[in-house]
């Protein structure tokens, strides 16, 4: 089973893949639900993903299969640039195989083969980026209802005292829920959670609309003074 949002190529990977030996291919660019609708239906030996999939968060999101299909064998597979420390996380999410294009045509070719035995794969890459940790990372947890209400305060712009105000919990537990948000969901920075947070629907642009009951505008404007009001040149035809 491959997963991919290249539709114009699901011909070419179903036809590869078959011609490698592989017999009942299935191709698709669903997700969440759809997807593992198809998963409880089609019972693979091997699923394939593109690492881009759900952008920086297909760790997470496959990290999410990985525990409703604990013995479903997966793999991450990405074409194009793609940073290390993502593809990292892959492995500590339940992922057995990564590999990605550009780091060498033949270490590609050599994990496609791998895993299409069966065999775990994971680049080089991705294998050194874990040993020079002191600490083995931890694996990315499912985000329970609470911490999506955090995301949703957050991308609406709100402040930190004003999230712990609107959810009724302390400054300190705001700020471990973000740090937990970030860690699980592989961004580094608002923007990066705001994508994030659309792209996995834990926020629509229709919710992007409330803000904290003591909204103000800051920096208040400048007040003028008097006498220093430019005079208006305009002529007045009446």
């Amino acid at each position: 089973m491959v997963v991919s949002h290249s539709v114009n190529n699901h011909k070419y990977f179903k036809e590869r893949l078959e011609s490698m030996g592989k017999n009942n291919v299935q191709v698709t660019d669903v997700n969440k639900d759809g997807l593992n609708s198809i998963i409880c239906d089609m019972n693979p030996d091997l699923m394939i993903m593109g690492a881009r999939f759900y952008q920086c968060c297909t760790p997470y999101m496959m990290g999410l299969i990985k525990k409703k299909f604990p013995e479903l064998n997966m793999a991450a597979l990405c074409f194009d640039e793609y940073p290390a420390d993502l593809g990292m996380y892959f492995i500590l999410n339940g992922v057995k195989s990564y590999f990605n294009m550009f780091e060498g045509i033949e270490q590609f070719k050599a994990g496609v083969a791998k895993i299409l035995e069966g065999k775990e794969f994971i680049s080089e890459v991705v294998r050194e980026r874990i040993k020079m940790r002191k600490d083995y990372p931890m694996a990315a947890k499912e985000l329970p209802q609470k911490l999506i209400e955090v995301i949703r305060c957050i991308c609406n712009g709100f402040k930190k005292d004003e999230i712990a105000d609107n959810l009724w919990l302390s400054e300190r537990t705001v700020e471990n829920y973000r740090e937990e948000v970030y860690r699980c969901l592989n961004v580094r920075n608002l923007a990066e959670l705001y994508s994030a947070a659309l792209e996995l629907n834990f926020v629509t642009e229709e919710e992007l609309i409330f803000r904290h009951r003591k909204f103000t505008v800051k920096p208040f404007p400048k007040k003028q003074k008097k006498g220093n009001a430019k005079k208006s040149t305009s002529m007045s035809i009446f």
